[in-house]
């Protein structure tokens, strides 16, 4: 999943980083790209408590939405990809059946965007499920 984060910079602290999808959901670093990397830790990590409280994941709003918010006023907009089927919770080897020709639709998607089929299901399957 793609996350918006919204990069601010004060003259006397680090970089801090605001997802403002995921409320409650915040980062730092000394640089730029520390507070990228950060922010890619504190996003899964925060998704991680959000899945184990059975809640759902909160649906990914455009960065365009979120400039409208004088919160995020003269913040730097980066996306941070988070692979979600590497979440450190604990995973289950499912068997499922699926027609062959969508199957090999799924792998040649995944496989074209550097991602596994067990990442892309799990992807997609999340995104649906934070929208219905």
């Amino acid at each position: 999943m793609k996350f918006p984060i919204v990069i601010h910079k004060d003259t006397e602290s680090d970089f801090s980083v605001t997802v403002p999808d995921l409320p409650g959901c915040f980062s730092a670093g000394s640089t730029v790209e520390e507070a990228m990397d950060m922010s890619r830790e504190a996003i899964e990590c925060h998704i991680e408590g959000i899945l184990i409280d059975n809640e759902p994941i909160p649906i990914v709003s455009a960065i365009e939405q979120h400039q409208q918010n004088e919160d995020f006023k003269d913040g730097i907009w980066a996306i941070i990809d988070v692979d979600l089927s590497k979440l450190s919770i604990p995973s289950k080897s499912v068997n499922i059946e699926i027609p062959e020709i969508l199957l090999n639709t799924v792998d040649n998607y995944a496989r074209k965007h550097g991602k596994s089929r067990s990442s892309l299901l799990t992807q997609a399957v999340t995104e649906y499920i934070s929208t219905h």
